[in-house]
């Protein structure tokens, strides 16, 4: 694609040399680069695209995109970026230099977005795009939305935690919502493969980095908000506003929970704007609204209430969390004009999500359930849920993820304390962070309830010893990691699986 082209609505200071260039690929990697394509240079958690520009370059780069201001070598030679100041291109001439052609702009994150737009020609355009954020919730409203689209007879693919699948392919999901370029890629392919639509979980930090910039959303969704991610973020404030960002994007509907305060406001402040607002609750006061709910320990039932129709609905997951998901799922069908059929038939077809309240069947005596459940409010729900129909004791195996909002780990200690029987403190993925500090910080909340626990920082061995001390009658909750297949000890990456674990040492110890 020309250069030209491919740099339309973008937001540049200046160009420095050729500008009729045909560009093969557009890449942030300097790894993947190789003859004719373009580097762009964004700034990650680790590393600044911006020192990688000369193996950028060496790999055969033809075009840079670079941020206004900063510095950067070739050959040795200290070369600056356009000035925003002065507007004027500041680099120290050299003879022995040879350079591409340079793209300064003001923001290489929104530049590359509208780029990677215009690369793969809009694909966010040619389909019905929803996009569901909240802190809790996204993944199993995006898998009840999938089963409601299949029965109305749509070709849906799928963005989110779990997985991308584009209609002939699906991968494990690298990051809840990919960078702007891989997230319109991904797009492409969905339009290639004659997809019609697309159901994506929109994370805090895709928003607030820029990932989903361009991308054409037909319906937002907000399922939730409480403290996570403030490691990023800084704050509950500036996390709930970087939230906020997807409904100034949305076409058709704002899906909103009103039962949560920040849901509340979020629907009040975007009612005065042009996108209508739909939202909803178990309060009647929301445009649709479940009513007369029974709770038991396998399912839900609930009187569905519509703007046009209402129904009988019963879920074969348990928890007033799944009244909650169903409800974001349905109202972003009826967003879609989704038949009631349709609505009703998928809703109550759905089965559950890998790693989401997911119980082990393998197990008969006592039971076992492994759950993502990785915030304070996650942690409560499900422990709510199990404690409304326990049969005898909860032990709770769980640890926080190192490199993290720290400020949670005390309060999910607290929460397990209250909730739990017994609480088994260990690890997650510490990351670079020491296993022993993170689980300190969680025994702080523990030690506020005077409750049971013991700290075994081995995953492992923590499971082993839930299921070796379980009595007839216990449930075992394996919280934090749910689907997830690997932990992150360090720089090292193992193959670790919360299910299987469990499994094998129910075998082991011959109880199943």
């Amino acid at each position: 694609m020309q250069l030209e082209k491919l740099l339309k609505n973008v937001q540049k200071i200046n160009i420095v040399g050729k500008a009729e260039i045909n560009i093969e690929k557009i890449c942030y990697d300097s790894r993947k680069i190789e003859k004719n394509d373009m580097f762009i240079c964004i700034k990650g958690f680790e590393h600044d695209g911006h020192l990688f520009i000369e193996e950028a370059i060496e790999n055969g780069a033809t075009v840079i995109v670079v941020e206004a201001g900063h510095k950067w070598k070739h050959k040795g030679t200290v070369l600056l970026c356009l000035s925003k100041r002065t507007q004027q291109d500041t680099r120290e001439p050299s003879p022995c230099v040879s350079l591409p052609t340079i793209v300064y702009v003001e923001d290489t994150r929104k530049a590359m977005a509208e780029i990677a737009n215009n690369f793969y020609e809009t694909p966010s355009a040619k389909m019905k795009i929803v996009g569901i954020t909240g802190t809790n919730g996204k993944t199993s409203v995006s898998y009840m939305l999938m089963d409601i689209l299949k029965k109305n007879g749509n070709k849906s693919g799928l963005i989110g935690t779990i997985s991308y699948t584009t209609g002939k392919a699906k991968q494990t999901a690298m990051r809840t919502t990919p960078e702007s370029i891989d997230l319109n890629r991904l797009l492409n392919d969905m339009v290639v493969n004659n997809m019609d639509s697309c159901v994506m979980e929109v994370s805090s930090h895709s928003l607030e980095l820029d990932r989903v910039w361009g991308i054409h959303f037909n319906v937002g969704v907000f399922t939730n908000l409480s403290s996570d991610h403030l490691d990023f973020h800084g704050n509950l404030e500036n996390y709930k506003n970087a939230k906020k960002k997807l409904f100034t994007k949305t076409e058709q509907f704002n899906v909103i929970n009103i039962d949560d305060e920040v849901g509340a406001e979020i629907a009040k402040e975007f009612d005065k704007l042009s996108t209508p607002v739909l939202t909803y609750g178990i309060n009647s006061c929301a445009s649709i609204y479940a009513k007369e709910i029974k709770l038991t320990n396998l399912s839900v039932d609930f009187d569905l209430v519509t703007p046009t129709f209402n129904t009988r609905v019963r879920i074969n997951t348990p928890g007033l969390f799944t009244v909650y998901n169903a409800l974001a799922a349905i109202s972003s069908a009826y967003a879609l004009k989704i038949s009631e059929s349709a609505i009703v038939k998928g809703i109550t077809s759905f089965r559950g999500v890998p790693g989401r309240f997911m119980r082990v069947q393998e197990f008969n005596e006592i039971s076992v359930i492994v759950d993502y459940a990785h915030t304070p409010d996650g942690l409560l729900n499900v422990l709510n849920t199990i404690n409304a129909f326990k049969k005898n004791r909860i032990i709770t195996v769980f640890g926080c993820g190192g490199d993290r909002d720290k400020k949670k780990r005390s309060v999910m200690g607290r929460i397990a304390g209250k909730l739990s029987d017994f609480t088994i403190i260990t690890s997650d993925n510490p990351r670079s962070e020491k296993a022993e500090l993170i689980a300190s910080m969680i025994v702080e909340g523990i030690k506020e309830t005077d409750a049971n626990y013991k700290v075994i920082l081995n995953r492992k061995d923590a499971i082993n010893y839930a299921i070796k001390h379980a009595k007839v009658g216990d449930t075992i909750l394996i919280a934090g990691k749910g689907h997830e297949t690997t932990q992150v000890v360090g720089e090292k990456t193992l193959y670790f699986n919360d299910t299987e674990t469990a499994i094998l040492v129910g075998r082991e110890e011959g109880i199943i």
